[in-house]
Parts: structure tokens; C-alpha cells; sequence
């Protein structure tokens, strides 16, 4: 017997939609297979009118753009949904927000408007046992270097790369200073109870350098070694051409993330 083919198969797309999600919670540790499944389901189960590939095994057209590492949460993820009737975009980000797991949660929903690909990503990293002064004094050693190599072993082996020529902006910036909360392109570094903060923004190269390669740097260079692992957030990504990115108001103080401050780890029962 044939195989059924799924609704919508024939039909040319008519829309684009860009969807903005976040990671968070215990979805900071599925990998990428794992999302894009939830986002299939969630699709269907939202009842919107993908458009599918043609072909023996047709697939829904849904593309990603460059996901966060496997145990990264992640506040800027995005994907193109392709649909064969338009959708008002509002009522896709409520619908599919409503039909995906806890911890994948769709923060916007626009019409497709992305040129190209992402050239960089701002991150947010808490550095737990890390004062603000041992911080700002491995940060000043990192940006004096001209290079820093990094290893990874991956599975085509172990990949050298170097860290510092990815890092495109690093500064340490006072706590009560408003440039910190105000400019996310930037890399703070404060202290709170012994739980320094970095903010780092990273250019997309090849091999890719994640926030981890930049850490192993600064604890192999500069002896940054945190009492427990960091904990790691993606706060934007960039486009060519982008301004500096508006901050968000309300960004958690990395420190409390483990307590559910404003879900980012917690995902959507977070109160």
C-alpha cells in the first residue's frame, strides 16, 4: 500500500513566518533532533497549515537557524515555518506556544525578514564562586592576548580553534553602571554573592567557537576557575548590518537562575 501523503503536500507555500523561541529548563539538555521533533508535533498539534517537501517521504518545511549548544538555554533560537494559507502571526505564536513541551516557548512570531545568517551571539554566562575583581583581572588578560588557542575533541576528533579572535566585544562593567543592563553587545562582569557574570558576544566562525571554548581560555590563560559548572544563556543573536540590540528589561541576575528567576530555567509554570 502507498504511503498517505500528509495534508498540505501539493500545495506551494504562501507564507513565511520567523519564529523567535527560547530553551530553558531541563530543554537546555535536548539536543537538536529532540526540538525540532517537539516543533513538528507542536505544528500539528496547533493545527497550522505547514507546507511539506515533495518526495517519497515528504517533510515539513520548517528550518532552523544556528540552534545553541546541547546543555545551553537559550533565549534566541529561531526557525521559518513555511504555511500554505496565511496565518495571523499573532495567533500562530499563541497556538504553537500553547502545543509545544514545557521549557520550548515561542517568544515571537513574525513575517519572514531575516537576510542571511546570524554573524554573531550575545551570551550570558554566571561564573558561581567567581568575585568580580578575579573576573575583571582574567577578562583584561584575555582581550591583552592577540590569540587563544582552544582544543575540543568532536567526532571527526579534536578540533583546535582559536578563542580570542572570536570574541568580538569584552568589557567589565560596574553593577550599578546602566551601560551594563543597557548594551547587550557587551560583556559584563559583576559580582553577587561570589557568582560573577559575564556577558560576551561571539562571531559565528568556522570551526564554531561556543562559550565553553571561550571559558576553557580563560581558565587555561588566566586561572578563571569556577567552584561549580557556569551556567550558560544565549540572550540574542545578530544579523549582518544589525544596530546594537535594545536590552530586555528584567534580564535575571545570572546568580538566580537556578531559583526560576523569571523562568529561564524553568520554563513556562515558572511564576
Amino acid at each position: 500500500m502507498a504511503k498517505p501523503m500528509p495534508p498540505h503536500a501539493s500545495l506551494p507555500a504562501a507564507q513565511h513566518l520567523v519564529v523567535r523561541y527560547a530553551k530553558r529548563g531541563k530543554m537546555r539538555f535536548a539536543s537538536h533532533r529532540d526540538v525540532a521533533r517537539a516543533f513538528e508535533r507542536g505544528v500539528r498539534v496547533a493545527g497550522l497549515p505547514i507546507a511539506y517537501s515533495a518526495g517519497f517521504s515528504p517533510h515539513p518545511k520548517i528550518s532552523y537557524v544556528g540552534g545553541a549548544p546541547t546543555g545551553v538555554a537559550s533565549e534566541a533560537e529561531y526557525l521559518t515555518l513555511a504555511l500554505t494559507s496565511p496565518e495571523a502571526a499573532a495567533q500562530v505564536r499563541e497556538r504553537l506556544d500553547a502545543a509545544l513541551p514545557d521549557g520550548i516557548d515561542v517568544v515571537d512570531v513574525t513575517e519572514a525578514g531575516l537576510d542571511g545568517s546570524p554573524e554573531a551571539s550575545v551570551w550570558q554566562v554566571a561564573l558561581p564562586g567567581v568575585q568580580a575583581d578575579v573576573a575583571a583581572r582574567a577578562v583584561a588578560g584575555f582581550l591583552a592576548l592577540t590569540e587563544a588557542p582552544v582544543e575540543r575533541l568532536t567526532d571527526k576528533g579534536v578540533r583546535r580553534m582559536d578563542a580570542r579572535s572570536a570574541v568580538r566585544e569584552m568589557v567589565v562593567l560596574d553593577p550599578s553602571d546602566e551601560i551594563a543592563t543597557a548594551d547587550a553587545r557587551r560583556v559584563a562582569v559583576t559580582s553577587e554573592d561570589g557568582c560573577a557574570i559575564l556577558r560576551m558576544v561571539v562571531l559565528h566562525m568556522s570551526p564554531a567557537v561556543r562559550p565553553e571554548d571561550v571559558l576553557s581560555a580563560l581558565s587555561a590563560g588566566q586561572g578563571l576557575v569556577p567552584s561549580s559548572p557556569p551556567l550558560t544563556i544565549r540572550l540574542a543573536q545578530l544579523w549582518p548590518g544589525q544596530g546594537r540590540p535594545e536590552a530586555e528589561e528584567g534580564w535575571p541576575e545570572a546568580c538566580q537562575l537556578g531559583q526560576g528567576s523569571r523562568g529561564l530555567l524553568t520554563g513556562k509554570t515558572a511564576s
